[in-house]
């Protein structure tokens, strides 16, 4: 009796522990938080502080998320940080009255850079799955495409933006709502939607997925193609943050939008992690930044703290996956045992 009893309690010990597996980014938030405000207090000196730093993660959240979506679909995307600069620069020409001045409308410019995420995604996701590209090549070359073709566009910064462009990105109430409302609305779609679970299921085995019937490769294209447009909206909001368009707008964005979503819960490997989960790792990387910058650290020196948290993301990825299949193996093994 006593064996029998232990089984199933055991198995809701385990399942405590993967719960705590996939939201193991909020406590690790909350004990960073405690350990920046007793080591630099001075980054929580007052509301305002709190909201420059969420203010300034709120171009990477969109970035990451895109990431995000890409990793639960069994895909990657190396280009997220490029279209988030190119759509930004394009759009940026577009609505200047110091530079092209083609569209007055603030709105019509917001849908221009929408526009132009879509269409490169659109294009990523047909030459992954219809022409049989390498995700890894295919996001790679357009990673360098559009990086040159945004300094091609203009080496110099672009000014003269109109208000109503920049006012989404530039008001904190504004950028940091409509973030946390995306977040939302992306993870309802992921978790309950058909198309959500089709997303998790190409990601988990494409070739399982296809024979149950799931259109593999409407899916792909249609997860790049949300990728694309979530990366441009980062682009819009890094623009409002800034007021401008410098020429190097999202060059320093892809790896930090990968560490954040690893860090947050994605499996690299697809099929699991929840994408809610990369607003966690983002709000983490944008606190050790803000901590960073406020204690004086040099920028060389913030380079390599930034690749040392993309290396602990993988780590603490490494160590996660392991434990998940231990626990999993272990509950295979009781519910055996309990028959």
């Amino acid at each position: 009796m006593a064996t029998a009893d232990y089984v199933p309690e055991s198995v809701e010990v385990d399942d405590l522990l993967l719960s705590l597996l996939d939201n193991m980014i909020w406590p690790i938030l909350l004990l960073m938080t405690l350990a920046v405000w007793v080591v630099v207090p001075q980054t929580f000196t007052n509301l305002r502080s709190i909201q420059f730093i969420l203010h300034g993660s709120v171009g990477l959240g969109f970035v990451a998320l895109a990431e995000a979506v890409c990793l639960v679909s069994g895909n990657f995307d190396l280009s997220v940080g490029s279209i988030a600069g190119f759509s930004a620069m394009l759009a940026g020409l577009v609505v200047s009255a110091n530079q092209w001045n083609l569209v007055s409308n603030p709105l019509l410019g917001v849908a221009v850079i929408l526009s132009i995420g879509l269409v490169i995604g659109v294009t990523n996701g047909v030459m992954i799955s219809k022409v049989g590209i390498n995700p890894f090549l295919q996001t790679l070359a357009f990673l360098i495409i559009l990086q040159g073709a945004k300094l091609t566009l203009s080496t110099i910064t672009v000014t003269g933006l109109p208000d109503g462009y920049t006012n989404i990105g530039n008001s904190p109430r504004i950028s940091v709502g409509l973030l946390f409302l995306t977040f939302v609305l992306v993870g309802f779609v992921m978790k309950y939607t058909p198309f959500g679970q089709a997303v998790y299921a190409v990601g988990s085995d494409d070739e399982s997925a296809r024979a149950v019937g799931i259109d593999t490769d409407r899916v792909v294209i249609a997860v790049y193609a949300i990728s694309g447009v979530l990366s441009a909206a980062g682009g819009l909001m890094l623009t409002g943050f800034i007021n401008v368009v410098p020429p190097t707008i999202g060059d320093e964005l892809v790896f930090p939008a990968f560490a954040a979503a690893v860090i947050g819960g994605v499996s690299l490997y697809g099929g699991r992690g929840k994408v809610t989960g990369a607003l966690g790792g983002v709000l983490l990387l944008g606190l050790i930044q803000a901590a960073l910058n406020i204690s004086g650290t040099p920028p060389e020196q913030v380079t390599l703290v930034n690749g040392l948290v993309l290396l602990a993301a993988i780590l603490v990825y490494s160590s996660r996956r392991r434990l998940r299949e231990r626990i999993l193996s272990r509950q295979v093994e009781a519910s055996d045992y309990g028959r």
